[in-house]
C-alpha cells in the first residue's frame, strides 16, 4: 500500500507542486488546507480536508485515518509587505498555529516533518553566495516567523524526538511542465507573473522597484528556482527522514542571480512580447543581491534541479498564464 504523506497548504502554489512530486514518487499526498489562499482545483493527486492546521480534532482524525507518519508543512502567510503592516497576523498564523499543530502531531505519534522555510530568515546577507551557516537576521515579521519555527523544531527534536528538515526557498517560479497546475495568487506579488501579466495586457504596467542598486544594471538581483525542482527536494527530504536522517537545514536555490531587468528581457525574448514597465522607488529593506549556495542540498540530499534555467522558468510561467486566459473554467469559476 502506498504511504500517505500529510501536506499542509497542499492547495497552494508550492504545496500543489509538492503533492504532484510526492505522487510521482509513489506516495499519496493528503492535503490539509483552509483555502484562505489555496485553490481547490490544484488538489489532484490525493484527498483534501478543508480545515485549519490548529484544529486538533480534524488533524488527529486525519493522522489516524491515513496512518500519517510524515508531514510536509507549507501552510503559512507569505507576503513580506503585509507582514510589515500586520505582524500580529503572521505571528498568530505562522507561529502560534504551527506550534499547536506540532503539539497535535507529536501527541498522535508523528515524528517526521519537512518544513517550508524561506531565505527571508537571512535578512541582509553579509556574504554571497548565502550558505546555511551564515547569521540569520530577519528584517521583516515574515522572515522572523519562519526562523522561529526553525528554532522551535530544534527544541522539539531535543525534547520530544521530532525529526525535521527545513528547506529555505529563495524564489520559487515557473509552473508545472505538464500544464496541470501553476501560480495563481490574489493579489499577485511575484515578479515573473506580474511582468507576464503586464505583457499580456492584464495590467497597465509592470513596476520596477528601484534602478539605483549597486548591480550591473541598477535593479535588484534574485535567485530563481523552478517550482517543480523545489517540489522534488521535498520528496528527497521526506525520504531522508524515513531512512533515519538527522535534523538538517538546506538552501533551495539555483546558485546564481538574475536582475529584474534580466527577467524582463528574458520574457520579451522567450515569449516575443513587450513588457510595459515603469520605474518606482526602492522598497524598504530590499537587499541589492540575494542568491544561494545550494551545494549542501545537492551533496547531502542529492538534489539535481532540471527545470531551473531561466528560459524554462519563463516559458512554463508564460504557457500557464496563457492557459488561464483561455480556460475560463479554471480562471473564473473554480473558486
Amino acid at each position: 500500500m502506498n504511504r500517505h504523506i500529510l501536506v499542509t497548504g497542499g492547495a497552494g502554489y508550492i504545496g500543489s507542486h509538492i503533492c504532484k512530486s510526492l505522487a510521482r514518487a509513489g506516495y499519496v499526498p493528503v492535503t490539509l488546507d483552509n483555502l484562505c489562499n489555496g485553490n481547490p482545483w490544484s488538489v489532484r493527486w490525493g484527498p483534501m480536508v478543508k480545515a485549519d492546521i490548529a484544529d486538533p480534532f480534524t488533524l488527529a482524525e486525519m493522522i489516524g485515518q491515513y496512518r500519517i507518519e510524515s508531514v510536509v508543512h507549507c501552510a503559512a502567510y507569505a507576503y513580506v509587505g503585509e507582514s510589515m503592516r500586520d505582524p500580529g497576523k503572521y505571528f498568530e498564523n505562522n507561529v502560534a498555529r504551527s506550534i499547536r499543530m506540532l503539539e497535535t502531531l507529536i501527541e498522535n505519534g508523528v515524528r517526521q516533518l519537512v518544513f517550508s522555510s524561506s531565505c527571508a530568515v537571512y535578512g541582509i546577507p553579509e556574504e554571497l553566495p548565502i550558505r546555511e551557516n551564515v547569521p540569520t537576521r530577519p528584517v521583516n515579521p515574515y522572515g522572523e516567523s519562519k526562523l522561529f519555527i526553525e528554532k522551535a523544531l530544534d527544541w522539539y527534536a531535543r525534547a520530544r524526538g521530532l525529526r525535521s528538515v527545513s528547506l529555505r526557498y529563495f524564489n520559487a517560479a515557473g509552473a508545472d511542465p505538464g500544464g496541470e497546475i501553476g501560480e495563481w495568487h490574489d493579489p499577485e506579488t511575484h515578479l515573473i507573473p506580474l511582468a507576464i501579466s503586464a505583457a499580456l495586457g492584464e495590467r497597465e504596467q509592470f513596476e520596477i522597484f528601484g534602478t539605483d542598486y549597486p548591480t550591473p544594471d541598477g535593479t535588484a538581483v534574485r535567485d530563481y528556482s523552478h517550482v517543480s525542482d523545489l517540489a522534488d527536494a521535498h520528496v528527497l527530504a521526506v525520504q531522508r527522514l524515513e531512512s533515519g536522517g538527522a535534523n538538517d537545514i538546506f538552501n533551495l536555490g539555483a546558485g546564481a542571480g538574475h536582475s529584474v531587468q534580466d527577467i524582463v528581457a528574458a520574457i520579451e525574448r522567450v515569449c516575443r512580447v513587450r513588457v510595459q514597465a515603469k520605474v518606482g522607488v526602492r522598497r524598504s529593506g530590499d537587499p541589492a543581491v540575494l542568491y544561494a549556495s545550494p551545494e549542501r542540498a545537492r551533496s547531502v540530499l542529492g538534489w539535481r534541479p532540471v527545470h531551473s534555467d531561466l528560459e524554462t522558468i519563463i516559458r512554463s510561467a508564460f504557457d500557464w498564464q496563457l492557459q488561464c486566459r483561455d480556460d475560463k473554467g479554471l480562471r473564473y469559476s473554480r473558486d
